[in-house]
């Protein structure tokens, strides 16, 4: 079946909130210190770098959703930066994530295809201006490069990194089912009938 671009990128979405899932499954489970702890990665810990990712994640997010409501770049786009790490418990961490991937989802839920090259504009000393696809295809990027090294360090702990690619193959939804089931999903809604 052909699915437009817009649907894959809806399915990206998905699968991002899915692999944030997983990982916080894990990464959840380390104590403080663990999550704070040195650890060999750009972001010197496992609290830093997930702190990253959301950062990130609420920049282009917010701008997405500003272009789609047709305000202004935001006037302060720095304001996503100027703590490195927002939230410091684990718990906080899950739950910001969880809220802004969930954002993201509504977003990509009303794209199609005739709107990806909308421009998007980030208002940063020298203005971004760029199209949905281009800057969503950036930011699904950065989520999976940065989710890569959290589980790398993963590894180093006592807490056993979550298999992250199962997500697209027809023939492995039932080794993400009770994830589905958790996160009130279905095969259907992602993938269509």
């Amino acid at each position: 079946m052909n699915q437009p671009l817009s649907h894959h990128l809806l399915t990206m979405a998905y699968q991002n909130a899915w692999a944030n899932y997983r990982l916080a499954g894990a990464w959840s489970q380390l104590s403080q210190d663990e999550l704070t702890a040195p650890r060999v990665s750009f972001f010197p810990s496992l609290r830093g770098t997930l702190n990253h990712i959301l950062t990130c994640d609420w920049f282009y997010v917010d701008a997405l959703e500003r272009e789609l409501r047709g305000d202004d770049p935001h006037p302060d786009c720095n304001i996503f930066f100027r703590h490195d790490e927002p939230c410091s418990t684990a718990a906080e961490l899950k739950h910001e994530q969880t809220l802004v991937d969930r954002r993201l989802i509504a977003y990509c839920e009303q794209m199609r295809d005739a709107d990806l090259s909308k421009i998007v504009t980030i208002d940063r000393d020298t203005p971004q201006h760029d199209s949905r696809l281009r800057l969503l295809s950036h930011l699904f990027e950065h989520q999976i490069h940065h989710r890569g090294q959290v589980h790398a360090m993963l590894s180093g702990t006592p807490v056993k990194p979550p298999q992250l690619d199962e997500f697209f193959c027809a023939g492995e939804s039932g080794l993400r089912a009770v994830d589905f089931a958790e996160l009130g999903w279905t095969e259907a809604l992602i993938w269509g009938s």
